[in-house]
């Protein structure tokens, strides 16, 4: 168990899975992720939130050498997500006279995911409701859609710490290797991202308390100038760019598109452009380019015609941020065509499906191979999209 202190009386006793390849079978995560989980050792005991089904043996460990012997009296349901409940039958039946906490449809939901009677075991919270456990007392906020319906954070008011549930939670264990802000980006647009006016609406529930610790279900424990990660949250959920620059994502089949990609990024860092990201949507990680669409306030999206469509990555990457409610953006094009072009429209088509995007002119279109008026078609879109910055 990694020993982690959080205070005298809240214990961390969560898990890391180094084993996984792909979290919630999508996400690459080549360092594994830590699955969260707390103990709040009182007159009564609670237990924050339980683990991935992959790691119950470890978790119940961990737990077992925090009690000592003694009883589990409530479980907090953050979150019905297995990774997050996938150990709630083995805690239940280990300790059969503990009482589940959880809003009305966490117990709504509750049946979906387990065949266990809440007869007697359920313990209903609604919106600032508290319960005492002794010197602590845990008030109850509801965060419906941050980012599944149920989710519910948790305010510790002796400690005064905030049980985040997913909110400020990022990829990677706990072992330091990744840099915050990195993961916890690509962890927040890939998977809350979609429901920003729903975080808006968390965060300001929690300007109303005195928050000086934050445990996340995933990622490591916040302690230090909070009001930055605070920050960088409330900028992410109004979907405002973190900072300049431009991203450009591209496919290349035979190399043309790509050299193109290359002489955009060369004549925007001659015009000015203060970063230029190129991402090969073919070859890189996809939710790492979803979270740079996101971090700058431009993009350019180049792509050749394939079978009078998009080349597949460019799709799959276009309706991946138009699920993730990509908006509030400036967006310039390029397309490739040798015969019957059709990429800069399928992407046109794509773009304008979403809230509040500029595409910038001129479109440009290239045959093939580029030519010296495609050079100076670009110098023309980069200076519109420094403009737009």
């Amino acid at each position: 168990m990694r020993k982690i202190e959080i205070t005298d009386t809240v214990k961390y006793i969560g898990v890391e899975d180094k084993n996984i390849d792909l979290f919630e079978s999508q996400y690459l995560v080549p360092n594994g992720i830590s699955y969260n989980s707390y103990v709040i050792k009182d007159e009564k005991i609670v237990v924050m939130d339980t683990v991935d089904k992959r790691k119950t043996e470890e978790w119940l460990q961990n737990l077992e050498q925090e009690l000592q012997g003694k009883e589990v009296d409530y479980l907090v349901i953050s979150h019905l997500e297995p990774d997050h409940s996938g150990s709630i039958a083995s805690l239940v039946e280990k300790y059969p006279n503990m009482k589940l906490v959880g809003n009305a449809l966490t117990l709504k939901m509750f049946p979906q995911f387990f065949d266990i009677s809440l007869e007697g075991k359920q313990f209903l919270v609604k919106e600032g409701d508290t319960l005492n456990i002794g010197k602590h007392t845990l008030q109850f906020f509801m965060a419906p859609m941050v980012h599944w319906p149920e989710v519910m954070v948790t305010y510790e008011q002796k400690e005064k710490i905030l049980f985040s549930a997913d909110g400020f939670g990022t990829f990677g264990t706990l072992e330091g290797k990744e840099e915050w802000n990195r993961e916890a980006r690509r962890y927040y647009f890939n998977i809350v991202g979609k429901y920003g006016m729903q975080v808006q609406a968390l965060l300001k529930k929690a300007e109303n308390l005195d928050i000086q610790i934050i445990c996340p279900l995933h990622g490591p424990i916040l302690r230090e100038n909070l009001a930055y990660y605070i920050k960088q949250y409330a900028k992410w959920s109004s979907y405002e760019p973190e900072e300049e620059g431009v991203l450009i994502a591209y496919n290349s089949i035979h190399g043309n598109t790509k050299k193109a990609v290359q002489t955009l990024e060369k004549i925007l860092l001659e015009e000015g452009a203060k970063k230029v990201v190129v991402s090969d949507l073919a070859r890189q990680d996809i939710t790492k380019v979803i979270a740079d669409a996101f971090t700058y306030p431009t993009m350019v999206v180049a792509c050749p015609t394939y079978d009078a469509g998009l080349f597949p990555p460019m799709e799959k990457f276009l309706r991946q941020l138009q699920h993730k409610n990509y908006q509030n953006r400036t967006v310039g094009i390029i397309e490739n065509g040798s015969w019957a072009p059709a990429a800069a429209k399928k992407m046109q088509e794509i773009l304008e499906q979403m809230k509040k995007i500029t595409i910038v002119e001129p479109i440009i279109h290239i045959k093939t191979t580029m030519h010296k008026e495609n050079e100076e078609e670009m110098r023309s879109l980069a200076k519109e999209l420094i403009k737009a910055k």
